[in-house]
């Protein structure tokens, strides 16, 4: 597995003319009002073609980028992808913070910011009811880094499975917890992440006989 954690005030002013990028992502880019969405757009996805570029052994403006088939409706709005499958990734980027992850197996990856006390008190019935109530028990400072480790993990599982928020956050219990929860057939991990970030990485695990590749 190649993970990346990436700043976007340390990379921003070096994409600012997006050259790497296609002209979809230019015009997505462009449509930000603030100019941090944009820098942070631009940062994110040029490095995400860099890392592809290098894999693929072509020129990052070259990339071919796609959507798999959505796993729940079948429409084009899965995970993005590169045709054929030679290389899985996945993009996350929040605030300051860009994470990109690429592996042989398919793989989710998502960064948050902590969120405030009255975001996790608004938004905390939309998690497993296991989660709850471990939040629940927590005084209410601990609360926010909490909601938003559980929330990486279950936002990185379900961008794995390509179902993102298609699927109900609260059907899959991932906890809020030091460690990760198991689930059947993927690798939850905890990223380090700067202060007042959390991030995680969802891995698809090899069925017997395959191997997944760095």
């Amino acid at each position: 597995m190649k993970l990346h954690v990436l700043r976007v005030s340390e990379h921003a002013a070096g994409v600012r003319d997006g050259a790497v990028l296609s002209e979809e992502e230019r015009a997505r880019c462009a449509a930000f009002v603030r100019e941090a969405d944009r820098d942070r757009y631009r940062v994110a996805h040029t490095a995400l073609r860099l890392e592809l570029a290098a894999v693929l052994g072509t020129d990052p403006a070259a990339v071919p980028l796609t959507r798999e088939p959505c796993p729940l409706c079948g429409g084009p709005h899965g995970r993005p992808a590169v045709p054929g499958n030679p290389v899985h990734f996945s993009l996350s980027h929040a605030g300051d913070v860009v994470l990109i992850v690429l592996d042989g197996a398919p793989v989710g990856a998502d960064v948050e910011a902590y969120p405030t006390a009255a975001v996790v008190a608004e938004t905390v019935s939309a998690l497993h009811p296991r989660e709850r109530a471990e939040i629940g028990r927590l005084a209410p400072a601990g609360r926010p880094a909490a909601f938003a480790r559980c929330w990486t993990r279950k936002e990185a599982y379900l961008k794995g499975t390509g179902a993102g928020l298609g699927e109900d956050p609260g059907t899959t219990y991932v906890g809020s917890l030091a460690t990760p929860a198991g689930i059947p057939g993927w690798e939850l991990t905890d990223v380090a992440a700067p202060e007042g970030y959390a991030a995680a990485v969802a891995l698809a695990l090899p069925r017997t006989g395959e191997e997944s590749t760095p």
